[in-house]
């Protein structure tokens, strides 16, 4: 039930410090006034799940922030008349701060939050928001000429300025729009429901066969039966407020001046706007979709240019958004690109209904980083890019705000899911499967060779006869029973520079297998035992243990081997075996003199593809 009282109580209890806050943003009374009106509306329409929260303000504040600066940056910053002159000092002073700096002091002296909240709802660590408060507080304080203790009186002033200025709605009229903008949605939903029914009967007798996608007008509906002949249309706009603007961006990456460059339904162009991307739409079948650009330039110099890019999806169902979901994070997780790898995987929690970020780097010159993160909320799926030219990831973090903010501006729209906290804490998660055999590596997981600019191409899975994987010290095979025991699900794959000038023998092989628990770690201690007796069996090979690492059910030890084959010829061999339950990976690796991999690279591939491993189902039985 949505109650009322307490929804009124709310709205009496809020609105005026809210409009205190916006005012302190934009200068603009009057925008800041509808905004805040508009954000409870929006607030009853979604009272079901905001009166569950234990703070609802915090969700209806930057709505109600949004909406303000959104509506008065037509007059950039407009100059209220009859203002008192104290009141007109402090919101010059405001507009001479960066847009970070204005947040954190009108949430430290305007909105009821600790530190911590407010460091959480501009995105940043609770010590470089800090930093930022005091640095603002500075900035202010000189502008208006007075000690930082007397911000508190000049924002209680400003504050005052617009106690009673003008009449609020009656509760009543904010939860009767309320219930009409429900009641809106309803009927556009039902429209659409209406219009798949009838496109998809069209769609059994169309000549042409095409079905209607995204990037094809939509159908317009009669309303009713007046006769009037008004039409609505069939997919449900997207609001381009939904999306991240520069401010978002401030708050995530303060070190640079971002500029919105463009936004669009994506529909002109190959639509292909994000790195890895393989088709227009996620969902192509979805309601709406807007993808969003900017630039930042570094404040200081000195930097390169990193780019942003936002791409939105509304669906017909939450069905349908969890199916664009896996399609999204499929296009990052299985990337096609010659020259991209995968560096890590992280889940941020607390965003969204589900959400994944996933750091690649392209290789290929210039050398660029990209922080992605995908979230899906309710119907809605949105994703986030960040690139910097350069070895040097944007940063997770901040990445992971940006994803929250985009999520922040979908979650008070019908249709959506969870909203998401300001700063995600991230944790490390296996790298997402991919591909026909999921618990192999792949091309993507891959380091890049030292002075080698071709890409790596990996053989088909196949069925191991032999085991290109193995030393000659320890001979493992996976072809034949180990202690009386089937090894199943084996399968073996090498990786190659074809286009490169190489040795015949350089390359990277994986060999996989599944084993009883027992027989599992019993093969793998085979391994370890062989390889540290190897330099006494044969004194042309020196063996040196480069990992060895431990774990509940797994294990990964690594060695790197050189063996004489005359008095002029070394090889070198690097060769690593893991194990994550029941199954066992061991993995090859023949660099060639002036193309091998950089140092602790191996292992780093190792521990990739012990993560790899724990998609091997469990061994066959009979």
């Amino acid at each position: 039930m949505r109650d009322p009282e307490d929804f009124d109580a709310f709205y009496v209890d809020a609105r005026e410090r809210l409009l205190a806050q916006t005012y302190a943003l934009t200068g603009d009374l009057a925008a800041s006034r509808r905004a805040v009106r508009d954000a409870f509306v929006v607030a009853w329409h979604r009272w079901r799940k905001l009166s569950r929260l234990e703070d609802p303000e915090s969700v209806v504040r930057p709505h109600a922030w949004r909406l303000a600066q959104r509506r008065h940056t037509a007059r950039v910053w407009h100059r209220e008349k009859d203002v008192p002159d104290d009141v007109r000092a402090t919101l010059d002073a405001l507009n001479g701060l960066s847009p970070v700096r204005r947040r954190v002091l009108v949430l430290t002296q305007l909105a009821p939050v600790s530190l911590d909240q407010m460091a959480r709802e501009v995105g940043l660590p609770r010590e470089q928001a800090e930093r930022e408060l005091q640095a603002g507080a500075a900035a202010l304080a000189l502008a208006l000429d007075t000690e930082a203790l007397g911000l508190r009186t000049a924002f209680d002033r400003l504050a005052g300025s617009v106690g009673g200025a003008g009449r609020w709605p009656r509760t009543t009229i904010i939860r009767r729009q309320g219930a009409a903008r429900r009641r809106v949605h309803t009927v556009v939903g039902a429209a659409v429901a209406v219009a798949a029914v009838v496109v998809s009967g069209s769609a059994v007798t169309a000549t042409d066969g095409v079905a209607p996608r995204l990037d094809q007008p939509p159908v317009a509906l009669p309303l009713g039966g007046d006769g009037s002949g008004s039409a609505i249309q069939a997919v449900v706009t997207l609001p381009d407020t939904t999306l991240l603007d520069a401010a978002a961006l401030d708050a995530s990456y303060p070190g640079r001046r971002w500029t919105q460059v463009r936004t669009n339904d994506n529909s002109s162009g190959n639509g292909l706007v994000l790195p890895c991307q393989q088709d227009r739409y996620a969902d192509p079948r979805g309601r709406a979709a807007l993808v969003r650009t900017f630039d930042g330039l570094p404040r200081q110099g000195g930097a390169p240019k990193a780019t942003v890019v936002q791409l939105s999806e509304a669906s017909a169902s939450e069905r349908a958004a969890a199916r664009a979901f896996q399609t999204t994070v499929g296009w990052f997780a299985g990337c096609a690109t010659p020259r991209v790898q995968l560096l890590g995987t992280r889940t941020p929690g607390g965003v969204a209904d589900e959400s994944v970020q996933l750091v690649l780097r392209s290789w290929a010159a210039p050398v660029t980083t990209y922080v992605v993160g995908v979230a899906r909320t309710g119907s809605f799926t949105t994703t986030t890019s960040v690139a910097l030219p350069g070895s040097d990831a944007p940063g997770t973090g901040p990445a992971a705000a940006l994803l929250a903010a985009g999520v922040t501006g979908l979650c008070a729209e019908p249709g959506a899911g969870a909203c998401a906290e300001a700063q995600p804490e991230l944790v490390d998660r296996a790298p997402v499967p991919t591909g026909t055999r999921p618990a192999l590596l792949s091309e993507l997981d891959l380091p890049p060779v030292n002075g080698v600019d071709q890409p790596w191409v990996g053989t088909e899975p196949s069925r191991p006869t032999t085991n290109a994987a193995a030393t000659g010290c320890d001979r493992t095979t996976f072809a034949s029973p180990f202690e009386g025991t089937r090894i199943s699900r084996a399968f073996t794959r090498t990786f190659l520079v074809p286009e490169a000038d190489l040795p015949q023998e350089f390359g990277v092989t994986e060999t996989v297998g599944a084993l009883p628990p027992r027989k599992a770690q019993a093969l793998v201690q085979q391994v370890r035992d062989r390889m540290a007796s190897c330099p006494d069996r044969d004194l042309s090979t020196e063996v040196e243990r480069v990992t060895e690492q431990g774990g509940e059910g797994s294990s990964l030890d690594a060695w790197r081997l050189e063996v004489r084959v005359t008095d002029e010829r070394t090889v070198v061999f690097w060769m690593a075996v893991a194990r994550v339950g029941t199954a066992v990976a061991q993995l090859g690796f023949v660099p060639a003199p002036d193309a091998t991999l950089a140092d602790g690279a191996f292992v780093a591939l190792a521990e990739r593809a012990r993560a790899r491993l724990a998609e091997m189902p469990p061994p066959a039985t009979g």
